[in-house]
C-alpha cells in the first residue's frame, strides 16, 4: 500500500501529461487544436460507386509504409509491408498472379502476439513498373525486379540503403533513390549498378523519399538536404541543382527541408516543394527560377486545370495558379486529417485520410464534391487513375476500383 501511494504521489508530482491519453485531462483549447478537423457537412453532387475490391495481402503494418498500386496495359500491381505482390485484372479485379518477394522476419514470440510487438514489414519502396517489370524496394537496401507477364523474379540488386519510393524506368535503366542520400542507375535487363549520385544527407530528416522522375534522358530527383538535382540518365553527371530551400534555425528540428515530395514534371517547368520551406516553378533545361511562395509539404504534387494542388504539412489543400503563382482557392476542412498526396482527374481532386475517407473536391473552387470510406485502417498510400477509374490502397490491403458518378 506503501509503495502505491509513493507511486500516485510521484506521478502526481509530475504533472498531468501522465495521464494526457485521457479524455478528461488536459487544457480543452490545446487539445481541439491538436484533434483532426471534424468531416464538413455538405450536400453531395456526386455518388462513389465501387467497381470491385480486393484483398492484398497483410496491408501495410505500423511502419507508415506508402506502397501506391501502379497500372500496367490492362493490369494493376499492389503489394502489403510483408512480401506480398500481386497483379490484377484493372476491370475486374481478378487475381491474375501472386508471388513473394522474401521471408518475414519475427522474434521468438510473435506467435504468441503478447511480447513480440515489433512489425515485421520490410517491403517500402513500390510499387513500380515498366519495360515489363514489376520493381520493388525494401528495407533491407534491395530493388527486386519481378516479371509483369508471372511475377517471376528476374534480378535482385543490393544498393546498400533502405528504398522508400518506387523505382522507375527509362532509356534501358532503373532509377532508385535511398535514403542515405543516393540515387542509382541499374541496368534494366541484369540490374547491375551502372552509376550513383551521392548527396550528403543532413542529420535530422524526414522518413521518406520522392520518387524520381525521368524525361528525355534526364533524370529529376529531389533531397533531404534541400536541393532537387538533374542529372544525365546516362552517365549520373549532374546538369544543375537548385536549391529549394535553405536550412534556417537553432535546431536540427527546425533546419529540416527535406524534398520529399516527387518533383511535377509540367512541360518545359519543374515544381518541387521542401518542408518547412517553399514551393518553386523551375526552368527544366536549366534550374532558373521562375517564381516561388511560401508553403511546407512532404507530399506530392498534383496538377490540373492550370493549377498546382498542395497538401501542406497541416493538410490544408492549396490551389495556386501555375502561371501567376496566386492562391486561387484553399480548403482548410481536412486540417489535421493526415492527408494523403492529392490526385487530380477529371473535373476532381481526390485526397484520402488516416481515419479511411476519400474526399473528393472541385478542381475549380475546392468544395466538397462527395465523401466516402473506404478502409478503418486509414488511407496513406498514393493513388492512382486509369481510364477515369481512382484506384486506392488502403492500409488494411484493401484495393478499391471507383468511378465517380454525377448526382
Amino acid at each position: 500500500m506503501r509503495k502505491c501511494l509513493l507511486l500516485l504521489m510521484t506521478l502526481a508530482m509530475t504533472g498531468c501529461s501522465w495521464f494526457s491519453w485521457l479524455p478528461w485531462v488536459g487544457n480543452d483549447e490545446e487539445s481541439k487544436k491538436l484533434k483532426p478537423a471534424e468531416l464538413v457537412r455538405f450536400d453531395p453532387e456526386i455518388r462513389i460507386d465501387r467497381a470491385w475490391r480486393a484483398s492484398i495481402g497483410e496491408g501495410l503494418g505500423r511502419k507508415y509504409l506508402r506502397l501506391n498500386p501502379v497500372v500496367l496495359a490492362d493490369r494493376v500491381y499492389a503489394a502489403d509491408g510483408y512480401g506480398a505482390v500481386e497483379a490484377r485484372d484493372r476491370f475486374s479485379g481478378k487475381r491474375v498472379w501472386r508471388t513473394r518477394i522474401g521471408k518475414v522476419e519475427s522474434g521468438f514470440f510473435s506467435a504468441f502476439n503478447f511480447m513480440d510487438r515489433k512489425d515485421p514489414s520490410f517491403v517500402s519502396g513500390g510499387v513500380g513498373a515498366g519495360a515489363g517489370f514489376v520493381l520493388m524496394g525494401t528495407t533491407g537496401g534491395e530493388v527486386i525486379a519481378l516479371s509483369a507477364a508471372d511475377g517471376e523474379e528476374a534480378w535482385r540488386t543490393k544498393v546498400g540503403s533502405e528504398v522508400l519510393a518506387p523505382p522507375v524506368t527509362g532509356d534501358d535503366l532503373v532509377f532508385v533513390q535511398t535514403i542515405n542520400g543516393r540515387l542509382l542507375a541499374l541496368e534494366e535487363d541484369t540490374g547491375e549498378i551502372r552509376w550513383s549520385f551521392d548527396n550528403q544527407v543532413p542529420v535530422l530528416t524526414l522518413r521518406g523519399t520522392g520518387t524520381p522522375v525521368f524525361s528525355n534522358g534526364v533524370v529529376y530527383a529531389g533531397f533531404a538536404s534541400g536541393k532537387v538535382i538533374a542529372l544525365r540518365a546516362g552517365s549520373g553527371e549532374p546538369v544543375w541543382e537548385h536549391r529549394v530551400m535553405l536550412p534556417e534555425g537553432r535546431s536540427e528540428l527546425d533546419r529540416m527541408v527535406d524534398v520529399d515530395g516527387t518533383p511535377l514534371l509540367m512541360g518545359p517547368i519543374l515544381y518541387v516543394v521542401a518542408y518547412q520551406g517553399k514551393l518553386k516553378a523551375l526552368r527544366r533545361v536549366d534550374g532558373r527560377m521562375l517564381w516561388e511562395m511560401d508553403i511546407s509539404s512532404f507530399l506530392d504534387l498534383a496538377e490540373g486545370y492550370g493549377q498546382i494542388y498542395v497538401v501542406s504539412d497541416d493538410d490544408v489543400v492549396t490551389a495556386i495558379d501555375q502561371q501567376s503563382a496566386e492562391v486561387v482557392w484553399k480548403q482548410d476542412g481536412m486540417a489535421r486529417r493526415k492527408l494523403t498526396s492529392p490526385i487530380a482527374f477529371s473535373n476532381y481532386l481526390a485526397v484520402g485520410d488516416s481515419e479511411g475517407y476519400l474526399h473528393i473536391l472541385a478542381q475549380s473552387d475546392g468544395r466538397f464534391l462527395g465523401r466516402r470510406k473506404l478502409d478503418g485502417d486509414g488511407l496513406r498510400s498514393a493513388m492512382i487513375t486509369a481510364d477515369g477509374v481512382l484506384l486506392v490502397l488502403g492500409n488494411s490491403g484493401s484495393l478499391h476500383a471507383l468511378e465517380i458518378v454525377v448526382r
